[in-house]
């Protein structure tokens, strides 16, 4: 056995989720069954965005046919700072230090930058924070372990212009060849209003009227995201699908309705990505209509703005009290009890883990002594309104 019993990293904060501007407070513990040499105990806080991704480019024909690799990235830095713990700060000289057996709490305490990105995790691209603990030991490898935590830069819905607004959309498609005679499916399609946050519903309308000779296999409603990632040199974008309903066959000449059915908004990061100048993020509902057998589907998109603070109006209609942006997360969690003040109970978020689930957080720096889950799923907002119905449509 080892002299190192324990080395880990406590957040105060359980959920492990944090405003900009707020205090990110903690511990360090270190136990220790013997005496150990070290130069120090450091922690070092960072947070930051990159994106990097390859691709091939072939030129050139023939035996002078040349595929050349090249990679795109972009990096920022929002957070970068060293605490020592105990012993001397990196490239000091002098001598080493002696931590004895024992438990040993090292409390640190920072205040995080206004205005910082929402952690986010893509394919090619990410905004990530987390406390990294080194034991540095002279002539010997170091003890190192890891923790992340999630940053929520809360998107108001009310201070978004159109988050109220109603939206509709149309098309039509022809299935048929040239040597056959049919009409077109067509499609009418629209929502209430623009802004939601994650737990809501969006109440899906529309008519399918199947005016081909044609089956088509179903209609479904999708919620998608768009990921634009800029590199220094270029920029690329991917769609990633969040949540989806269905709805079965429509055989030719009948007619199908969407009337309100709800499509439920998962955990998800704020749209736009605010504070983030190299990934930035929408969001996107569609009413598509597959036809059986060959033949591209109609699909009508909508734009929605997915926030992190719901309109006020959305929050009177569940006959819930307003909140202001100037109630961070924390303080609304905590906060969920009626006041003198208002005749309504306030509305706490509670957070959930990311639809896309746990990534690894293993960077190029840790190896196989890293202590600490290299598993990790950032939390984001999610209003749970339980059974409460949905509100109708705002005021026009």
């Amino acid at each position: 056995m080892g002299k190192l019993n324990i080395f880990e990293i406590t957040l105060n904060n359980p959920q492990g989720v944090y405003n900009p501007g707020q205090i990110l407070e903690g511990c360090v513990v270190v136990d220790l069954n013997k005496e150990m040499t070290m130069r120090a105990v450091r922690l070092h806080l960072y947070g930051g965005a990159d994106v990097r991704w390859t691709e091939s480019h072939t030129s050139g024909t023939g035996k002078n046919r040349k595929t050349v690799t090249k990679i795109y990235s972009a990096t920022e830095t929002y957070i970068n700072y060293v605490f020592v713990l105990f012993g001397k700060a990196p490239h000091i000289e002098g001598d080493n230090h002696s931590l004895p057996a024992g438990r040993h709490t090292y409390p640190f305490q920072y205040q995080l930058p206004v205005g910082i990105p929402s952690s986010f995790e893509g394919t090619v691209g990410r905004v990530r924070y987390w406390l990294s603990g080194t034991i540095d030991k002279p002539w010997k490898f170091d003890h190192t372990t890891k923790k992340a935590f999630t940053v929520i830069n809360p998107l108001d819905l009310n201070n978004e212009p159109g988050s109220m607004d109603g939206i509709r959309g149309e098309g039509q498609k022809m299935l048929c060849c040239l040597c056959c005679k049919s009409g077109p499916i067509s499609c009418t399609f629209q929502i209430d209003r623009c802004g939601y946050v994650p737990g809501e519903t969006i109440p899906i309308k529309g008519e399918i009227i199947n005016h081909s000779n044609r089956r088509m296999k179903r209609s479904y409603a999708q919620l998608y995201m768009v990921r634009y990632y800029h590199a220094t040199r270029k920029s690329r974008s991917d769609v990633q699908k969040i949540a989806e309903i269905s709805r079965g066959e429509i055989i030719p000449g009948d007619t199908d309705t969407w009337d309100g059915d709800p499509l439920l908004i998962p955990p998800v990061p704020p749209s736009k990505l605010p504070g983030c100048r190299i990934i930035a993020l929408e969001y996107f509902v569609k009413l598509c209509v597959e036809p059986a057998g060959p033949g591209f589907q109609l699909e009508i998109p909508l734009r929605v703005i997915i926030g992190s603070i719901p309109l006020r109006y959305t929050l009177e209609q569940y006959g819930l009290a307003p909140v202001t942006q100037d109630m961070n997360h924390s303080q609304l969690y905590q906060d969920s009890r009626p006041s003198s003040t208002s005749p309504l109970p306030s509305m706490p978020p509670s957070y959930a883990e990311s639809v896309f689930g746990p990534v690894n957080i293993k960077d190029e720096d840790d190896d196989e002594h890293t202590k600490g889950n290299m598993n990790f799923t950032p939390v984001y907002t999610f209003y749970s309104w339980g059974e409460r119905a949905q509100p109708s449509a705002p005021p026009s």
